[in-house]
C-alpha cells in the first residue's frame, strides 16, 4: 500500500491520498470529479435527494469508517482516507501554469475492506455529481472530533453558492446524529507537520517555507512557496504542494479572500516563514478592513462627460455565498450641474435610495455605483431565492425623478466586478 505510517505519537493517524500523492493523518475519504469550464446553476431537487439518501446511507457509512482497513496502517490508526488534489486555476491569482483536473491522476482505490466500500464511494460520488459535476467531496473524522462531510467546489467561486445551499439543507440538531457539514475545505494545521507523497517523491512539509509580501492596496498577501526538494520534482508536484499547504494553513475560503499571487521558488526566499505563520499575517492584513470601505475614482462617460465611481473594497464572494445574481439598477436624476453630475435635491434623494439598498442584510450586497450623464447605476449581488428582487422592483418603481430600471443576470462567479477591482 503506497502510504506511510505516522509516528506513534500522532493521535488517530490515517492515510490520505491525492491522486498519486499520499500522506498520513486523520480518517478521511474523498471523491474527485472533472470540473467543466462553465459552471451551471444547481438543480434544487438534487440537493433534497442527496439528503434523503444520506439519512438512509449514514449508518452504513459510519460502520465502514469505524471498521477501517485491514492493513498495517489500519493496525495503528483504524481508518483510511482519500483526497483529490486541488486545481491551480481556482486558487487565488496563481502565478503558475494552468493545471486542469484532467492532468491529475485519479485517486487510487483504497485497500480492500478499508474505509468506505467501493459501492458506497460510487454512490456518494454519483449523488454529489448529480448536484453539480464540478463538486468534490470529503468525509472523515477522528477520535477527538465529530465526523464531518465536506462538499466543495475546490475554490471555484461559481460553485460556492451551490455548496452553501447544500449545507443549509443539511440535517441539524438530533437529525444530524453528531455529524458536521461544511461547504468548503476547513483549515487543517496538523497536516503541515506531516509527510506528503506525490508519485515517487516524499515531501516533509515541515521544510516548506513561504515568502510573504503584504499588498495593502489590494488587501492581499502575495506568496512564494519553497521546499528544498522543488529542485528535484516536476512543476505539477510543486504546484500541488503549494496549493495543499495553503488550504491546510488557511482553509479554502480564506485562501480565496486574502491570498493574491502565488509563485514557486527553488531557492529559499529572504525572510521566509513556515506556513503555520500565514494565519497571523492574514489577520494583520484583514484587520483594517473589519468595517466596509469604499474606493472612489473619476473617469469619463462614453459621451466624454465626467464620471464618478465607487466600489466596495474588499468585497469577498465567500461572505455572500448565496448571492449569485448580478442586479443593475439604473436610476436617472433630474438635477445636475453642467458636467451632468447630480446636485441637490437629487444628491440627497440618491443617498436615501442607496441607504435602502444597504438595509437588505445578507440577501443582497451593494458592490459598485457609477454616476454620470444624468444616471446612477447601482450594481448589487443578490440571493435569487430570497424574494429580494421584488423588493428592488418596488423600490425602483417608487423613484420620483424618472423611470428607474432593474436588470439582472446570473453571475455566480462575480465576473462583472473584475473591471472594478484594484
Amino acid at each position: 500500500m503506497p502510504g506511510k505510517q505516522t509516528p506513534a505519537t500522532s493521535s488517530a493517524p490515517v492515510m490520505r491520498r491525492f491522486g498519486r500523492l499520499t500522506t498520513t493523518r486523520k480518517r478521511r475519504q474523498v471523491g474527485i470529479f472533472r470540473r467543466p469550464r462553465d459552471a451551471s446553476a444547481v438543480t434544487p431537487p438534487a440537493i433534497s435527494e442527496f439528503w434523503e439518501w444520506w439519512a438512509q446511507a449514514r449508518p452504513t457509512i459510519e460502520a465502514s469508517l469505524a471498521a477501517g482497513p485491514d492493513t498495517p496502517v489500519a493496525d495503528s490508526s483504524g481508518s483510511a482516507a482519500h483526497l483529490d488534489a486541488p486545481e491551480a486555476d481556482h486558487v487565488a491569482d496563481l502565478d503558475l501554469p494552468d493545471l486542469d483536473a484532467a492532468d491529475l491522476d485519479a485517486p487510487e482505490p483504497g485497500p480492500p475492506g478499508g474505509g468506505l466500500s467501493a459501492e458506497t464511494m460510487e454512490e456518494l460520488s454519483r449523488r454529489v455529481h448529480k448536484i453539480h459535476p464540478g463538486l468534490l467531496w470529503e468525509i472523515g473524522g477522528a477520535e477527538d472530533r465529530a465526523p464531518f462531510l465536506t462538499v466543495t467546489g475546490g475554490g471555484n467561486p461559481e460553485l460556492r453558492g451551490i455548496t452553501e445551499r447544500w449545507v443549509r439543507a443539511a440535517p441539524s440538531g438530533a437529525a444530524a446524529a453528531g455529524w458536521v457539514f461544511h461547504p468548503a475545505r476547513q483549515p487543517d494545521p496538523e497536516m503541515l507537520n506531516q509527510d506528503l507523497i506525490l508519485g515517487d517523491h516524499e515531501f516533509d512539509l515541515e521544510y516548506v517555507r513561504l515568502g510573504m509580501r503584504a499588498d495593502a492596496d489590494r488587501a492581499r498577501v502575495h506568496l512564494t512557496a519553497y521546499h528544498p526538494d522543488f529542485l528535484f520534482v516536476a512543476e505539477e508536484q510543486r504546484i500541488q504542494v503549494a496549493l495543499n499547504v495553503l488550504h491546510w494553513a488557511l482553509g479554502e475560503d480564506d485562501v480565496a479572500r486574502w491570498v493574491g499571487e502565488v509563485s514557486i521558488a527553488t531557492e529559499a526566499p529572504i525572510d521566509a516563514l513556515p506556513p503555520s505563520m500565514l494565519p497571523s499575517v492574514i489577520e494583520q492584513i484583514a484587520e483594517p478592513f473589519a468595517e466596509p470601505a469604499w474606493l472612489t475614482g473619476e473617469g469619463r462617460t462614453p459621451r466624454g462627460h465626467p464620471a464618478r465611481l465607487g466600489a466596495r473594497f474588499p468585497l469577498h464572494r465567500q461572505d455572500y455565498p448565496l448571492c449569485d445574481l448580478h442586479v443593475a439598477i439604473s436610476v436617472p436624476y433630474a438635477n445636475s450641474n453642467p458636467d451632468r453630475l447630480p446636485v441637490e435635491p437629487s444628491s440627497s434623494a440618491l443617498r436615501a435610495f442607496e441607504k435602502k439598498l444597504t438595509r437588505l442584510g445578507d440577501r443582497a450586497v451593494l458592490a459598485v455605483r457609477e454616476t454620470g450623464d444624468g444616471l446612477r447605476v447601482f450594481h448589487l449581488y443578490v440571493d435569487p431565492d430570497s424574494g429580494v428582487i421584488s423588493e428592488l422592483d418596488q423600490l425602483a418603481a417608487g423613484w420620483p425623478e424618472g423611470k428607474a430600471r432593474v436588470a439582472s443576470t446570473s453571475d455566480p462567479g462575480w465576473k462583472a466586478l473584475a473591471p472594478y477591482q484594484p
